[in-house]
């Protein structure tokens, strides 16, 4: 049975292994002290946003990380789908799909207007999870610029 547990202090150490192996898949840039002062940062504020282990009978199968934005265009609170994460050992067997589901209902008890997300151009099953979960492909084209 998959539950759904909110991170503490406890986890962080087991996420941020997961994290690790997460953003070696594209070779994002990952700092592990920063990532684990983040973390304390991110459980202390509650409204910067919520994460979750992914667990299938008491074993973590993955995490899943929602950030929260207030936008005056979508009338209150949004949400970013900034991390879903699941291990090379429990990929295809329905925790992902599951995992979406948990975050929908949620976003109805944290009344969130509309959730984002960014998926890599080459993740193709991801894309077809967000798809077959009534995500669509947005419009507008994201920008960033890096504060130095």
């Amino acid at each position: 049975m998959t539950t759904f547990k909110p991170l503490s202090v406890l986890e962080i150490d087991e996420i941020l292994q997961m994290m690790k192996e997460f953003y070696a898949i594209d070779n994002y840039p990952f700092q592990i002290e920063t990532s684990k002062k983040l973390f304390h940062q991110f459980i202390e504020n509650e409204n910067l946003g919520k994460a979750w282990l992914i667990l299938n009978e008491n074993e973590i199968v993955g995490y899943v990380i929602l950030t929260f934005v207030f936008s005056f265009e979508y009338q209150g609170k949004i949400a970013f789908l900034d991390e879903l994460y699941i291990k090379n050992s429990a990929q295809g067997k329905g925790f992902g799909k599951q995992t979406l589901h948990f975050i929908l209902q949620e976003a109805h008890k944290l009344s969130l207007k509309i959730i984002y997300l960014e998926v890599e151009p080459h993740n193709h099953p991801a894309q077809k999870l967000y798809i077959a979960n009534d995500f669509e492909e947005h419009k507008r084209k994201l920008f960033k610029h890096t504060v130095k």
